[in-house]
């Protein structure tokens, strides 16, 4: 059987969620494997808007198994509260059909006091950070002092950690003026929230291995975007986390093997949340626009989110590092009854023509896009379920983004909901 891994190859925000959810129904398990409750994902079904940020998509699909990989940095507090939110809306969500990594990294209430201090610092280049923690957690993780799932279980186990956690962190801390940690109140806190995470834990790796064995589809869900990458984003301005695909295999105890179709998902425009290099970003009225029809607030942080025109220069580069094999195009409604589009096609620096963005922050902030007019269309393209459904031009549209970004389109969402999707290519199929 395929399994298929779905990432973002923009900046994220590109509705993945819709995608992964919809893909769901195919599937039999739903794997998280990097990322923390920074990010969210937005599903609506049948009406009904469900906010998500760190349970799988695939949660609201009954007789489903959603896991929390080891790649994943977890808020335990975050994932109850979570947890219990969308049981409210009327999702059934209980150890059977959630498993968490018991090597996945916590984050803890330190790591968000630290990120905060660190992003009001004047300092230190703002970065754009949610201020979740998500950034210091991988750190702990990273030098070998993180409190792990697995540790809830064991008195003897957390304090050693909780003191060698304390070790750095009370030295950071003295250094930006904070009060150092009460190491006791962390352990109280971390005790009262284990019975909580604890039937969730589980051997993920042991688990998807045998689901693999036994013929079951497994879909690897990312969370951001691949231009948030922390070695291929456009750092510094970017996450933690590796958001490309090869991440799926390691941020949940899979070999490479194991993902088979990779899944791009890709708006039909451009957004971006937080600081850093945009080159196609629009300050005008097309970019209000943008922003207005497409309600371009962050899921997690309820940020405005920066429009810009379509960049196929940046798409082809994501989809060539993930070796996507095929994207979902979303958010085609928002272009609805534009006179003329633009596709930026490569970018001047220094009266060079570049086909890709340059490593060098100075130069990402400088290249100027190149851009490529095609017609608009009147007509909407909203709800729309088939290519019949689609105006002449806006299928235009597509067959020249496929052209530009060297990858054919497998999907395409016309609208929020569920079903509003046209079906190109089953990434599930063998």
């Amino acid at each position: 059987m395929a399994n298929v891994a779905v990432i973002g190859t923009q900046w994220g925000d590109e509705g993945k969620g819709k995608i992964v959810d919809w893909l769901s129904e195919r599937a039999d398990v739903i794997a998280r494997f990097q990322g923390g409750h920074n990010a969210g994902h937005t599903l609506v079904i049948d009406g009904t808007v469900y906010k998500l940020s760190l349970l799988p998509s695939g949660i609201l699909r009954p007789g489903k198994l959603s896991v929390i990989g080891n790649g994943v940095v977890l808020d335990p507090w975050a994932l109850v509260d979570e947890i219990a939110r969308i049981e409210a809306q009327g999702a059934s969500i209980s150890p059977e059909n959630l498993m968490i990594a018991e090597n996945a990294p916590l984050i803890l209430p330190v790591h968000g006091e630290l990120d905060r201090a660190r992003e009001a610092s004047n300092s230190v280049a703002k970065i754009g950070t949610t201020g979740r923690g998500i950034g210091p957690a991988y750190e702990d993780k990273v030098g070998r002092r993180a409190i792990r799932v697995a540790d809830l279980a064991d008195e003897a186990t957390l304090d050693a950690r909780i003191g060698r956690l304390l070790t750095h962190h009370n030295a950071l801390r003295r250094g930006l003026g904070l009060e150092e940690i009460d190491g006791a109140a962390l352990k109280a806190q971390l005790l009262e929230i284990a019975p909580k995470i604890l039937p969730y834990a589980a051997p993920v790796w042991k688990v998807l291995d045998e689901k693999r064995r036994a013929g079951s589809r497994i879909l690897f869900e990312g969370a951001q975007g691949s231009l948030l990458d922390v070695d291929f984003g456009t750092y510094p301005f970017v996450t933690s986390s590796t958001t490309l695909s090869g991440m799926a295999a390691t941020g949940t105890g899979m070999g490479p093997g194991a993902v088979g179709f990779v899944l791009g998902i890709v708006k039909a425009y451009t957004t971006r949340v937080g600081e850093g290099p945009f080159p196609c970003e629009l300050d005008d009225e097309i970019g209000r626009h943008l922003a207005d029809v497409g309600r371009e607030k962050g899921t997690v942080t309820g940020r405005n989110r920066r429009c810009g025109w379509f960049d196929a220069v940046l798409v082809r580069q994501t989809c060539a590092l993930s070796g996507v094999k095929g994207i979902a195009l979303t958010k085609m409604d928002v272009l609805d009854g534009l006179d003329e589009l633009k596709i930026c096609t490569g970018y001047r620096l220094d009266g060079e023509v570049l086909d890709y963005l340059p490593t060098a922050a100075e130069a990402q902030a400088r290249v100027e896009p190149i851009y490529e007019v095609i017609a608009g269309w009147k007509e909407s393209t909203q709800g729309a379920r088939s290519w019949a459904d689609l105006p002449a031009q806006a299928i235009k549209y597509v067959r020249r983004i496929e052209e530009l970004i060297r990858c054919p389109v497998a999907l395409v969402s016309t609208s929020p909901e569920r079903e509003d999707t046209i079906l190109v290519t089953d990434p599930f199929a063998d």
